[in-house]
């Protein structure tokens, strides 16, 4: 080779040892961030509840008050009928929104992976009331410590339907990387993609989940005014299992707290059933939505990789 062709190929040297590495770092930073196999399960941050002892559920269903503090036995037809009417005022009233989710979840493989918060901009499938809009997503991880600063945006029927990551850490930030929504690496410590990411979607699936349950009697919904969130008195709900259902998704107990006034379901969790050695309840899921902030007028800057308030780095499926 002469002198003068490797003085041309230097740069494609010098590339090679930067972009190589960089990918590698940050595909084993997004192996390493949900990685069920080489990892040992985490404790739930989330406390299961006990299941309600036969006291608190004579009680409950001597009772119909809606008084603060109280408990009362209420159908799942009842329960239903809550979700159905959020579903509705969802999709009719919020066309965009702004949050602090606090996620906790088993992947799918049934390993319970650490609890994770991020700030997120959602553009609803339905602004106006009208469905058909695709639905946008922004997400700023804040923790835990070693996906502070991860950036993820997907945006639908956009960028070959990709997500675009942005990971965290000095080499991650060098380049963005797109990745499918259900694909290995994007599922890699995740139950559900992010197709399935929002307060829509949750109440779709709430409603499926419960409207399967409607006429099963070993099922009982108790529900609760007054529960303290965000500084705020709204309405908990909690459905509870005597026996296992059989069925995909099953839980032993779950929980979701209704906002009443804006029609929202903020959080849900459910709960395993009990070790059969320790008699503990591991958590199967938990999403809270807090500091939610609704309509608050989202552009296609908000989910565009050049937002200069984003770092991204340009790649060939943002351009």
């Amino acid at each position: 080779m002469s002198d003068q062709t490797q003085l041309d190929n230097t740069p494609n040297v010098w590339r090679r040892l930067i972009v190589i590495p960089a990918i590698a770092s940050m595909l084993v930073g997004i192996l390493a961030s949900g990685d069920s196999h080489d990892r040992e399960p985490v404790s739930a941050v989330v406390t299961a509840p006990q299941p309600m002892s036969a006291e608190e559920i004579a009680a409950a269903q001597e009772t119909d008050s809606n008084e603060v503090g109280k408990t009362v036995e209420v159908s799942m037809d009842e329960m239903l009928d809550l979700a159905e009417d959020a579903l509705e005022a969802t999709v009719a009233n919020v066309d965009d929104y702004t949050a602090r989710m606090i996620k906790q979840e088993q992947d799918r493989s049934g390993v319970l992976q650490p609890a994770s918060e991020c700030f997120m901009k959602v553009a609803t499938r339905h602004p106006g009331g009208k469905p058909g809009s695709p639905l946008k997503v922004y997400m700023r991880f804040d923790s835990p410590d070693d996906v502070r600063g991860r950036e993820v945006i997907w945006v639908e029927n956009e960028n070959d339907g990709k997500l675009l990551v942005r990971e965290a850490g000095a080499i991650g930030a060098m380049m963005t990387v797109p990745l499918p929504p259900d694909g290995f690496l994007a599922m890699r410590g995740q139950r559900y993609p992010i197709t399935e990411i929002g307060l829509t979607r949750l109440l779709e699936k709430l409603i499926t989940r419960g409207s399967v349950d409607r006429e099963d009697p070993s099922v009982r919904v108790f529900k609760t005014e007054g529960h303290p969130y965000d500084g705020r008195s709204l309405t908990h709900l909690r459905i509870q299992r005597s026996k296992p259902s059989g069925r995909e998704g099953d839980f032993s107990l779950a929980e979701l707290v209704l906002d009443r006034e804006r029609n929202l379901v903020v959080s849900f969790r459910s709960f395993d059933w009990p070790d059969e050695e320790t008699g503990e309840r591991t958590l199967i899921e938990s999403y809270e939505y807090h500091d939610l902030q609704l309509n608050v007028g989202l552009t296609d800057h908000d989910f565009d990789p050049a937002n200069p308030e984003y770092t991204f780095v340009e790649s060939k499926a943002s351009r």
